[in-house]
């Protein structure tokens, strides 16, 4: 058992952690598990995800948000990455499912842009079959080439 200074001194450090910058319930597991009793991490995880400082839902948000603001990827890409961060697999699903437009269009635009920077150094064929390397959908490389003439 521990005790509740040791609770509170525990907690504050994994939320100092989660503050810096947001994290997925598993980035916590790992960070943490081994530096600290298994049972006390668990209750500290539950705590924090009941006062609504762990949610792995608005987790996957954020952090799509942040792809799609930043980077060119395929919606493959992006679904590789937040399974990667230990992030439920039908929680995923179900983000990009109630996203497909707004992720479709996204994926399409990121095309277009790779299509962009490339076609200086590669022919249209090498383009397509990168992009598809890289997980983007054909109606969508399709579309971006389309786009672009």
């Amino acid at each position: 058992m521990y005790s509740i200074e040791e609770f509170d001194r525990e907690k504050t450090k994994v939320l100092k952690y989660i503050l810096y910058k947001k994290r997925s319930e598993q980035e916590v597991r790992t960070k943490f598990s081994k530096t600290m009793d298994e049972n006390l991490l668990e209750d500290i995880i539950e705590y924090l995800k009941e006062a609504g400082y762990i949610n792995d839902k608005e987790f996957i948000e954020k952090t799509v948000n942040n792809y799609i603001a930043l980077k060119n990827l395929s919606i493959r890409e992006i679904k590789y990455k937040l399974q990667a961060k230990g992030l439920n697999k039908s929680d995923i699903e179900d983000y990009i499912y109630e996203n497909k437009e707004e992720l479709e269009e996204y994926e399409t635009k990121s095309a277009s842009n790779i299509f962009y920077k490339k076609s200086l150094s590669m022919d249209e064929e090498e383009i397509k079959q990168f992009l598809l390397k890289k997980g983007y959908k054909m109606e969508n490389i399709n579309k971006a080439i389309r786009d672009e003439e």
